[in-house]
């Protein structure tokens, strides 16, 4: 049991994504001699992270997610406003056309913290959508990082707080002193076999006809579609969940994508593509985040399709172990 803080004492962590970058800065914050380690480059772009959306919406995620989600995600956006003040909380925006009514209302039932406006009401957050939708439900207190961008802060905080990180380091976790962290995603099913991929696919656009001040979700029959707003005049377009585990983007996700936001604005049928992609996003069979124990390694895995939102509070979760052995029944598992 780790009761005791070394600060001499070293923390290797396997992973440079959203997850290892989280476990590093809160390490490193806390006096421990940190040492990130990721087998690809500087630009992450064989990282999960690297095709994310990076949302921040617990209440949004209730209508499919268990409580848990819920909980450490709430405690996740303090993380964020504590260790990046500037990130965008400017709220989330649920909208639908006349025929997804039901699922509409369904929705709301199946969420909290949100309130309804009126067309008025959607015009005023946001001036692009003035007449597109009747009504839509405001979460005010959820919001959005852009991962190309925030991942290189992290790092950069990392450094920092004093911990070091080194791209192309295919480190592995028999080969690491101290303790060692794995936060590799669906590259660790050499040490957890029980992990799956599940794609989430993305397209990116550009446009200036358009502006947008927080992610726009479309009520979908099958997924839920969101316009997220990026820098210089970019959106992304997200995002599908498939049980496959190959990296492309198939001409029916991306029909489905381009539709979903001409349904929103169609100004966005003229918007230039510029990159599709997808990334396979590591989960158990339940679904739910889990940290792992076993003598001086932990590993931390199934983030699902909530790595931005989860990754503070896990983190959280295993410093808090490693100093206090304070154990988090709902995702720790000690061996």
């Amino acid at each position: 049991m780790y009761q005791t803080k070394r600060p001499d004492h070293p923390v290797n962590i396997i992973g440079a994504g959203i997850a290892g970058a989280w476990h590093a800065l809160l390490f490193a914050q806390s006096g421990y001699a940190v040492t990130l380690h990721e087998q690809s480059d500087a630009a992450m772009t064989l990282s999960t992270s690297h095709w994310a959306g990076g949302m921040l919406a617990p209440y949004c995620e209730s209508e499919v997610a268990e409580p848990v989600i819920s909980r450490l995600g709430l405690r996740s956006l303090d993380l964020w406003r504590r260790e990046l003040p500037d990130t965008p909380l400017h709220g989330s925006l649920v909208v639908a056309h006349a025929r997804e009514r039901s699922d509409f209302e369904r929705f709301a039932k199946l969420t909290s913290g949100h309130r309804r406006v009126d067309a008025a009401g959607i015009t005023e957050l946001e001036p692009s959508l003035e007449g597109r939708f009747r009504e839509a439900l405001f979460f005010p207190s959820e919001g959005h990082v852009e991962p190309r961008r925030v991942l290189p802060r992290l790092h950069e905080r990392i450094r920092k707080a004093g911990g070091t990180v080194r791209f192309e380091s295919p480190a592995t976790t028999d080969k690491l002193d101290g303790i060692v962290i794995d936060c590799r995603g669906i590259a660790a099913r050499d040490a957890q076999p029980d992990l799956r991929g599940v794609k989430g696919e993305m397209i990116l656009i550009e446009t200036g006809e358009v502006q947008l001040a927080r992610p726009v979700r479309l009520i979908h029959p099958r997924w839920p579609l969101y316009v997220i707003p990026r820098e210089d005049h970019l959106f992304m377009l997200g995002a599908t969940s498939i049980e496959a585990e190959d990296t492309g983007v198939s001409v029916r996700s991306a029909l489905e994508l381009l539709g979903a936001a001409y349904a929103v604005h169609p100004a966005f049928g003229e918007a230039r593509i510029v990159e599709f992609g997808s990334g396979l996003r590591p989960a158990f069979p339940d679904n739910l985040p889990r940290i792992g124990v076993r003598g001086g390694q932990i590993s931390v895995n199934g983030l699902y399709r909530h790595g931005f939102l989860l990754a503070p509070a896990l983190a959280e979760l295993t410093l808090n172990f490693v100093e206090r052995g304070q154990i988090d029944n709902e995702v720790m598992q000690c061996a």
